[in-house]
């Protein structure tokens, strides 16, 4: 009822690492990642492909940036950890930008380079 007058939805869960979202969203961001880290396309390529061919408003990388990318590591880590399958292991291209400090929009760097007029493609 609360949620309600809110003028809101709500989506019941039940208590499991990254709930529903974050266990659908960010290992496609993650996936996203090691397509670029494997050479499969570019930034924009990938980012493209995304809001072409399954119509999302922004690309997974874009996503990602916008998002943070130290909290998309954070997120891949509890699903890695607290599910123990391999499937959610953060891909190393994640580790090596967070570890950089490329954390993305915050950082005004990260899969885009944000620090001119418009974001440029980082790779």
């Amino acid at each position: 009822a609360f949620v309600a007058k809110l003028g809101k939805q709500v989506a019941v869960s039940e208590d499991f690492p990254a709930f529903i979202v974050n266990r659908i969203l960010l290992p496609m961001i993650n996936e996203a990642i090691y397509t670029l880290y494997e050479g499969v396309g570019n930034v924009e390529a990938i980012d493209a492909a995304m809001k072409l061919g399954a119509h999302h408003p922004m690309g997974p990388l874009e996503l990602a940036d916008f998002i943070g990318l130290d909290t998309c590591l954070s997120i891949m880590q509890v699903l890695h950890e607290g599910l123990a399958d391999s499937k959610y292991r953060p891909c190393p291209l994640l580790v090596k930008y967070v570890e950089a400090g490329w954390l993305g929009r915050k950082s005004q760097r990260g899969f885009y380079d944000y620090r001119g007029d418009k974001p440029i493609p980082t790779r």
